[in-house]
């Protein structure tokens, strides 16, 4: 039997603690992470460009850079999310704690990759040849791909909730007891979540743009010769073009 969602959401935050616990124990781990998110940020920003300077998806570009691939120190979020997970199931609908839950294993993905990364990375300054190494030597395809799927189906709930206005109500009257309850952090990313999809006006075309791009760089990078990259990155539409 699975567990209930609340105890999983636990689960993951856990897992992203120990993550934390172990580049603090580490030598200079905890620098290389940060590098390595910084490294990741400005790829992205690379990779969507054209999205970030489009008037229609720019918003959700940025959400998207900010709230899932951003360097950002997400400690107080989950701070929140682990005191009163329990609160969660009676203060929100049952379709938002279940993205609550795909958010925090994504987290979860995320942070023992990026651990996993800055491990082989090994003090050196991210370079795309030093960044397709690092990424081979996981040996952690499905992981990435998992961190891939995680990452859409937030967008995709997050898409879904703009049809349905009653959910937006409901959340907008939220507000005050998911504050009282310590769950400010929470909150807002689902309001701003839910604006930034509702003012694209269909974010098919946005989510389909980010499949097509992670899993061809993801691809690209498990296949690639690092050595082929110690120069500049291939130009043109080779996905691995889009590493700074």
């Amino acid at each position: 039997m699975s567990q209930p969602v609340p105890e999983q959401i636990l689960d993951w935050l856990q897992h992203v603690a120990e993550q934390r616990r172990l580049r603090k124990v580490t030598p200079g781990l905890e620098h290389d992470v940060e590098r390595l998110k910084l490294y990741q940020q400005q790829r992205f920003t690379r990779s969507y460009g054209d999205l970030l300077a489009n008037p229609r998806y720019a918003a959700a570009a940025r959400f998207f850079l900010e709230e899932l691939y951003g360097p950002g120190d997400f400690t107080r979020r989950d701070a929140q999310f682990a005191r009163v997970v329990p609160a969660l199931a009676r203060l929100f609908p049952s379709e938002v704690v279940a993205t609550v839950a795909h958010l925090a294993e994504l987290h979860a993905i995320s942070e023992r990759l990026d651990t996993e990364m800055a491990r082989h990375l090994n003090g050196a300054t991210p370079s795309p040849a030093r960044y397709a190494r690092a990424w081979q030597a996981t040996r952690l395809p499905e992981l990435r791909q998992q961190q891939i799927d995680l990452t859409l189906a937030v967008g995709q709930a997050l898409d879904g909730y703009t049809r349905k206005p009653l959910l937006r109500q409901a959340l907008r009257m939220m507000r005050a007891p998911a504050n009282a309850a310590g769950l400010s952090e929470l909150q807002q990313f689902l309001e701003t979540g839910f604006d930034t999809f509702k003012a694209m006006k269909g974010a098919q075309q946005f989510l389909s743009t980010v499949r097509q791009r992670e899993e061809s760089l993801a691809s690209a990078l498990f296949a690639c010769d690092p050595d082929a990259l110690a120069g500049a990155c291939p130009p043109g539409d080779d996905p691995l073009g889009q590493l700074p």
